[in-house]
């Protein structure tokens, strides 16, 4: 009898401690599926202390980024971060209040390009700007590069062409002499970057549901790969937003998203879009 009840009580035992793993696992789903995983070993404070230096080498570095003066083009920039902020406050954001969500304009008419740093900064190029045709339009490039900075696919890529130890010597202050050079390397490669065909769809997607909780047409990142298509320039499809998948795909990709969710198409389209070009050098 006493053999019995020992049976009993380690089953018991052995039970419970099932139960509890299941109990974790769920939590640990729920929560991955609530915000979405970054890089595994490479922190947030790692992330926004390699923005930091990413930022000041770009901001340093006028040859290569013009960055225009906050000052003389104050309007502009208001503008710009006038939109910025509606898509920040769309509540959809993981890091929302941990990284710095800085934007910079560029001035290079040349240039169809905008790219983001790790830790939320986001340069934009004037002949970006310049090229689309409104205000939706630009949000939804906008929601697009937020996405990859708060789904961190920055810091996964730059994981994947220069390696974990790498990164975090960058963050650690090591070699400080050659700081400098290095984050211009990762600056530079941060402009030309080639993400995942997986990465950009899922920010292509992430844009729609930015949008949905703002005024602007949730699907306004299709423009520009619509216009594109429209202008026969498809195979020049700038790396940011790289042919991976290709620009009609991502078009369909980004309606279907919208239709799934239900959001707003119908363009807000402010006639100020046109005052903010003039506003550019």
């Amino acid at each position: 009898m006493l053999v019995t009840i020992k049976s009993i009580i380690m089953r018991f035992r052995i039970l419970n401690i099932a139960l509890f793993l299941v109990g974790l696992i769920s939590i640990l789903t729920f929560s991955n599926c609530k915000k979405k995983p970054g890089p595994i070993l490479f922190s947030i404070q790692d992330d926004i202390q390699l923005g930091q230096q990413v930022k000041e080498e770009i901001n340093g570095n006028p040859s290569e980024y013009p960055v225009l003066d906050e000052a003389e083009y104050a309007e502009a920039y208001a503008y710009l971060r006038g939109i910025t902020n509606k898509i920040l406050n769309s509540g959809e954001l993981n890091y929302k209040d941990e990284f710095a969500w800085e934007v910079y304009i560029i001035g290079d008419d040349n240039v169809l390009n905008a790219f983001a740093a790790p830790g939320g900064y986001i340069y934009v190029y004037t002949g970006l700007i310049k090229y689309l045709d409104k205000e939706d339009d630009l949000s939804g490039v906008l929601g697009h590069e937020i996405a990859h900075a708060d789904l961190r696919h920055s810091t996964r890529q730059l994981e994947k062409m220069y390696g974990l130890s790498f990164l975090l010597s960058i963050v650690a202050g090591e070699n400080s002499g050659q700081m400098t050079q290095i984050a211009g390397q990762i600056a530079g490669s941060l402009a030309g970057l080639s993400f995942s065909r997986a990465h950009e769809s899922e920010a292509d997607e992430q844009s729609v549901v930015y949008l949905a909780k703002t005024e602007y047409q949730c699907n306004g990142a299709y423009s520009f790969f619509q216009k594109l298509l429209d202008n026969n320039q498809d195979s020049g499809t700038p790396e940011f937003l790289s042919t991976h998948p290709d620009p009609a795909d991502r078009v369909d990709e980004i309606n279907e998203k919208a239709a799934e969710i239900g959001c707003d198409t119908t363009p807000a389209d402010p006639v100020s879009y046109q005052d903010f070009k003039n506003s550019l050098p």
